[in-house]
């Protein structure tokens, strides 16, 4: 396995030259899903020292987001579903390079999360932006809840991380399917009938008004996307998120403190 430092340093160099062939290639997200088809396996790990190493294709597709963007070439992105695909690979690419970028953390403490989220800075068709301004100024505004589903920063408790890219011709059923996925997870959801309440994952706190707009309580909302049906009466509680780093190397724990 190679050093943190030395892992970083690889895909950091491979990107001091923007250029790439990525204006020849017919389908931009080839790269992208070339590095989830490798480094990401079935329960959404992510294979950081990996990626690190074999830099080509992340470095590519980074190339691209760098040049490309809807709000820099808005023609080649025909209708909402083409933005949200593009907006949501690249923060998904982002946020692994950002985990490879940051030295490998064993986990995104306070501090922590200030800096990856907040500070860090990367080029989005031409604009200088952090995770936190791609994922509240442009995904968010595009009005489909359901994103938060799909987006991931690398952490434990993120939705499951896909191997294969998001993609605009069948996004609705891509996004309703990873819904479904969701609520299926007892890490995401846990009913206790005996005491009327229902356990779920702290991204329906986090984003609480997203999920409002589409439902009259949290609880409707889940039930469109599972069944039976929870009961409306029952009590709602969160769980802990967990900020350990959803690395295939790491030791998984399913709910740690925040």
């Amino acid at each position: 396995m190679i050093s943190r430092a030395a892992a970083a340093a690889v895909l950091l160099v491979s990107l001091v030259n923007p250029a790439s062939s990525m204006a020849q290639v017919e389908d931009p997200y080839r790269p992208w899903a070339q590095v989830l088809a490798k480094y990401v396996d079935g329960r959404g790990r992510v294979d950081f020292h990996g990626a690190a190493a074999d830099p080509a294709e992340l470095k590519s597709f980074l190339d691209y987001l760098a040049r490309v963007s809807p709000r820099s070439a808005d023609a080649s992105f025909a209708g909402k579903d083409s933005k949200i695909a593009y907006f949501v690979n690249a923060y998904n690419a982002l946020a692994m390079f950002n985990v490879i970028d940051s030295g490998f953390p064993d986990r995104l403490g306070a501090v922590q999360r200030f800096v990856f989220f907040g500070v860090k800075r990367f080029s989005v068709g031409g604009e200088r932006m952090s995770l936190y301004t791609l994922e509240n100024d442009l995904i968010r505004p595009l009005g489909d809840e359901r994103v938060h589903f799909a987006l991931n920063c690398m952490s434990v408790s993120c939705p499951r991380l896909p191997q294969e890219p998001f993609r605009a011709e069948h996004l609705n059923q891509t996004l309703d399917a990873k819904a479904r996925e969701f609520f299926a997870e007892p890490r995401n959801l846990q009913i206790v009938p005996k005491r009327k309440r229902v356990r779920v994952s702290s991204i329906l706190k986090f984003y609480h008004d997203d999920f409002l707009k589409k439902a009259p309580t949290l609880i409707a909302y889940v039930n469109k996307y599972r069944s039976p049906p929870i009961p409306q009466d029952y009590e709602v509680e969160f769980i802990d998120y967990d900020w350990t780093v959803n690395d295939q190397h790491g030791e998984r724990s399913e709910h740690a403190s925040r």
